[in-house]
C-alpha cells in the first residue's frame, strides 16, 4: 500500500494491495486512519466523501487490488503519538491474555472495558494492545465483544491470520460458545432461537437491534440449559451460529428470557434482585473459543467468569 499523508490534513490517495483485497472500507480505514473517530470515519463514508476509483460507495463495499481510495482531509495522530494509558490498565490486559503465539492473542476480556475507541471513549483492547506491543505493527481486532460482555476476545498479530480466522467465521469453523444468566426458568424445549434481527434508532440516538422478520438478517442463536436457580433464573449455553449485533441478548430477550444486568434489553426489577446480591455487570461471559488454526490444527479455550461473577451464583443457589 502507498500513501501520501503529509503531518497537516490533506487528502490521501491510498493504493490497496493484494493482501487487503475483500476487505470492507470501513474496516480497511478504521485500521488505516488510527486515532481517528469511528464516528468520523463513518461520517465520510455517509456523506460521500470517501470514493474509491473517483466513485461514491457504500461502508459495505468489498476493496479490490489496485482501488485508490480517496480519503478527504482528516487529523490523523503521528504513529509516536499514542494516547498514554493508566498503566493499570494495561497490566490488567497483559495479565489477561490465555493464549499468545507469533500471529494471535487471546484475551479474556473483563466486563466493562471496549474492544476499541469510539463513541466519546478515547481507547480500547486494541489501542491498549498496540501500545502493549509496538512491534507488531499489523495488530487488528479479529471480531468484537459488547464492552459489557466479557469474555474470550481474538486479536490477531498478522495480517495471515486475520484474513484465516475471517475466513473461519464466514463458515462454520469457528465455535463461540457463552454462558449468559437469564430471568426465569428457560423451558428444555427451547434449543434454538430463529428471529431476523435489524437496527433502529432511537430518539436519543442510542441503536438499538430488534426482531424484524421482514427487512432484518437472518439471524440463528442455539441454546443449553446449564444450570437452574428455581423458577427465578437459569444460567444457558448460548452458541451463535450468525454473527450480529447484541444477536444473544435479543434473541434470549425473544424467547421471553432477558439478560442479568442489561441495561438495554433488560428487564430492571430482574436486574436489581441480582444486583442486590452483588451481580453488577452483565451476565454474559464469552467462555468457550474453538478456531482452526493455518497448519491445520485446532485451538481451544476456556475462560473463567470473574470472581463477583462466580459470588453472585454463589449466593443465587445458596438456600434462603
Amino acid at each position: 500500500m502507498t500513501t501520501t499523508a503529509p503531518s497537516t490534513p490533506s487528502v490521501q490517495l491510498l493504493e490497496v494491495s493484494p493482501e487487503y483485497a475483500g476487505q470492507r472500507i470501513d474496516n480497511f480505514l478504521l485500521a488505516r486512519l488510527k486515532g481517528v473517530p469511528k464516528t468520523l470515519i463513518y461520517r465520510i463514508l455517509r456523506k460521500g466523501e470517501v470514493r474509491v476509483n473517483k466513485g461514491r460507495i457504500k461502508p459495505e463495499y468489498k476493496l479490490q487490488a489496485g482501488d485508490i481510495v480517496r480519503v478527504p482531509p482528516v487529523r490523523v495522530p503521528e504513529r509516536d503519538e499514542p494516547i498514554p494509558l493508566a498503566q493499570g490498565l494495561l497490566q490488567r490486559l497483559e495479565a489477561s491474555i490465555v493464549y499468545e503465539d507469533k500471529a494471535l492473542i487471546v484475551i479474556n476480556k473483563p466486563c466493562g472495558i471496549a474492544v476499541h475507541g469510539g463513541s466519546g471513549l478515547t481507547y480500547g483492547v486494541i489501542e491498549a494492545f498496540r501500545q502493549l506491543r509496538p512491534d507488531c505493527k499489523e495488530l487488528e481486532l479479529v471480531h468484537r465483544l459488547d464492552r459489557d460482555t466479557s469474555g474470550l476476545l481474538m486479536i490477531a498479530k498478522k495480517r495471515s491470520m486475520l484474513r484465516h480466522l475471517h475466513t473461519a467465521l464466514r463458515g462454520d469453523g469457528v465455535d463461540k460458545r457463552y454462558m449468559a444468566l437469564v430471568r426465569g426458568n428457560w423451558a428444555t424445549s427451547i434449543k434454538q432461537v430463529r428471529a431476523s434481527l435489524g437496527k433502529s434508532n432511537l430518539r436519543s440516538g442510542e441503536r438499538m437491534v430488534e426482531v424484524d422478520e421482514e427487512e432484518g438478517k437472518e439471524s440463528v442463536t442455539v441454546f443449553k440449559v446449564l444450570r437452574r436457580f428455581g423458577d427465578f433464573a437459569t444460567m444457558v449455553e448460548a452458541r451463535p451460529i450468525t454473527g450480529r449485533t447484541h444477536q444473544i441478548r435479543v434473541h434470549t430477550l425473544h424467547a421471553g428470557h432477558c439478560i442479568a444486568g442489561d441495561t438495554k434489553y433488560g428487564d430492571e426489577d430482574f436486574s436489581k434482585e441480582i444486583r442486590d446480591l452483588g451481580g453488577k455487570r452483565l451476565f454474559l461471559h464469552a467462555y468457550m473459543l474453538t478456531v482452526p488454526l493455518p497448519d491445520g490444527g485446532e485451538l481451544k479455550l476456556q475462560a473463567p467468569v470473574d470472581e463477583m461473577w462466580a459470588k453472585t451464583v454463589e449466593r443465587l443457589s445458596a438456600p434462603l
